[in-house]
């Protein structure tokens, strides 16, 4: 039970942070801070794939209605939380994952999680980015603009894990 509470705390604060602060940054070349992304990552790894995309779909519409993105941040969450599973299921040790640890670098190591979240990471911003230009003349503005996203937003996942995610759900 403590831990649905930890996720939601953690669901509220990444939220709040990617509407609040992040999505209000001009980096500049492109640049876009994603921290959602890796809220989805971190959730345990028995949850199924609908409930995946129930909270994908949630944080998603939120963050779009507060930066009036129109389903932007809602269709790629929905498509990261769509392909999670698989990704996992394809990188997982053989005799599955121990459920009392989290898909996090702490837990799984950094090579580990950097392959799947690169993964997951790139695939979303690649589909964000597709959708808000919505124009494949511009792809290589587009792939400009996934690469330098993708590489800011897995540093700033590595960040926030060393730094906020040393708070353990207890089983």
């Amino acid at each position: 039970m403590a831990a649905a509470y930890i996720h939601l705390f953690r669901f509220l604060i990444f939220t709040l942070l990617q509407i609040l602060v992040f999505n209000q940054l001009d980096v500049g070349f492109g640049i876009h801070l994603m921290i959602q992304p890796l809220f989805i990552m971190i959730l345990p790894f028995e949850m199924t794939v609908i409930p995946l995309m129930g909270v994908g779909f949630g944080m998603g519409a939120i963050i779009d209605i507060f930066s009036n993105t129109f389903g932007l941040y809602t269709s790629s969450l929905v498509l990261l939380a769509y392909l999670r599973p698989i990704i996992f299921k394809l990188y997982g040790p053989r005799e599955g994952y121990d459920p009392l640890k989290e898909p996090t670098i702490n837990d799984m190591g950094f090579r580990w999680f950097s392959l799947v979240y690169g993964m997951l990471l790139g695939l979303h911003t690649f589909w964000f980015f597709l959708l808000e230009m919505f124009e494949l003349g511009r792809i290589g503005f587009i792939l400009q603009k996934t690469i330098l996203s993708g590489i800011f937003s897995f540093l700033l996942a590595l960040l926030i894990q060393s730094f906020i995610l040393k708070l353990k759900p207890r089983k």
